[in-house]
């Protein structure tokens, strides 16, 4: 098809009015199909990329199963999200290996794709450990990571890490070629995150939440973190992060080193009640989700899509600097940029198009019109 009319967002970080031309699932230079798109007055954005998330329309990708797999991914597709690396919890191994197994054995390809899982727990800090369940914390083990791996079929792309735990350093040191590690759940100073860095860390998971804040005496991984560039995740719902931090974080780390993940659970296109996350009850009211026993936050209840649009028009956020925080660098932090994250010749014809108010007028999911309203 050609996609006339749009102004696409485009690998420099900045919109222009031009075509957009497919062949077959991918992008190309040039088509004379007379399948025309007209996206006059509407923005042209890659596919959405979720990176850390458990769960929407109740099911959690902790349940185990294609079925739920194939409808949080047809949930997402269906929100502008086209590529997901959804997240385990803080589980006993037998639990994530179904869980890994279920992966791999995944087939869907009418959803979002599975690109990924990103192994949240159980290798943190119980003194961090929010909405995670401290009965299964398990301190860093190398060998527990690599059959889960194996399991997986190698779908395994970050790996959660509280780095001032036993055997950490070394599990970094081991798992770092593999995998992308991530510092969460965490109770590190300035000077343990930095080592961790030098082992091999490159990205924080949901940036502020479940560690230590920002000082100016103690200024922890978050210090850390902006001081050696690293990836960070950032949450835009509205919830986790008031308006003013995420933009002192974007005056920080820049558009280059930010991620949005919505880190969504079930709850997330249902309406409100208890739900589960790892086990867990929580108590959802609108967008906010508590855990019954305790209160603290467990996860999100809003899809990607929303927390951009929230980024962008409740905090402030540039709309390219948001739309390339969801798409380019959540791509090449887990190395799928090749076909995925932008609007670009060869790759996967992923195009979500938007009207000025950011709401959904179309999503192309290779080279095919997914929904059209």
């Amino acid at each position: 098809m050609i996609i006339k009319n749009a102004d696409v967002f485009c690998e420099d970080g900045g919109f222009r009015t031009k075509d957009i031309c497919t062949d077959g699932e991918r992008i190309s230079s040039f088509s004379d199909s007379d399948e025309i798109l007209d996206a006059q007055d509407c923005y042209a954005v890659p596919g959405l990329i979720d990176i850390h998330f458990h769960g929407c329309v109740g099911y959690d990708f902790c349940d185990g199963t294609e079925k739920a797999i194939r409808e949080i991914a047809s949930y997402e597709a269906e929100n502008g999200v086209l590529a997901i690396c959804p997240a385990t919890m803080t589980l006993p191994e037998e639990t994530l290996m179904t869980i890994a197994e279920a992966a791999a054995a995944y087939q869907g390809d009418s959803g979002a794709d599975l690109v990924g899982i990103n192994m949240e727990g159980p290798f943190i800090n119980e003194a961090k450990k929010g909405a995670q369940n401290p009965a299964y914390i398990h301190k860093p083990d190398v060998e527990m990571y690599e059959r889960l791996q194996k399991a997986s079929n190698g779908l395994f792309k970050l790996v959660d890490i509280a780095p001032e735990t036993e055997g950490a350093m070394e599990f970094i040191r081991q798992v770092k070629d593999e995998a992308v590690i991530s510092i969460a759940h965490t109770a590190a100073d300035y000077d343990t995150a930095v080592k961790a860095i030098e082992n091999g860390v490159s990205h924080v998971t949901h940036l502020y939440n479940a560690m230590p804040g920002y000082s100016h005496r103690a200024p922890g991984v978050i210090g850390a973190a902006c001081d050696h560039g690293l990836d960070v995740e950032l949450i835009c719902d509205g919830i986790h992060i008031h308006p003013s931090a995420v933009r002192t974080t974007f005056k920080m780390f820049g558009d280059d080193k930010i991620i949005l993940i919505s880190d969504s659970m079930m709850a997330t296109g249902m309406e409100d009640g208890t739900y589960q996350l790892g086990g867990q009850d929580v108590k959802v009211v609108g967008n906010l989700a508590t855990l019954a026993e305790g209160g603290a936050i467990a996860g999100s209840a809003t899809n990607l899509m929303d927390c951009l649009r929230t980024a962008v028009k409740a905090m402030g956020i540039p709309l390219n600097s948001a739309v390339k925080c969801a798409t380019e660098n959540p791509a090449k932090s887990i190395g799928i940029y090749d076909s995925y994250g932008s609007i670009s010749e060869g790759k996967y014809a992923n195009v979500v198009l938007l009207d000025k108010d950011l709401d959904i007028k179309a999503i192309i999911k290779k080279g095919k019109i997914l929904k059209q309203n």
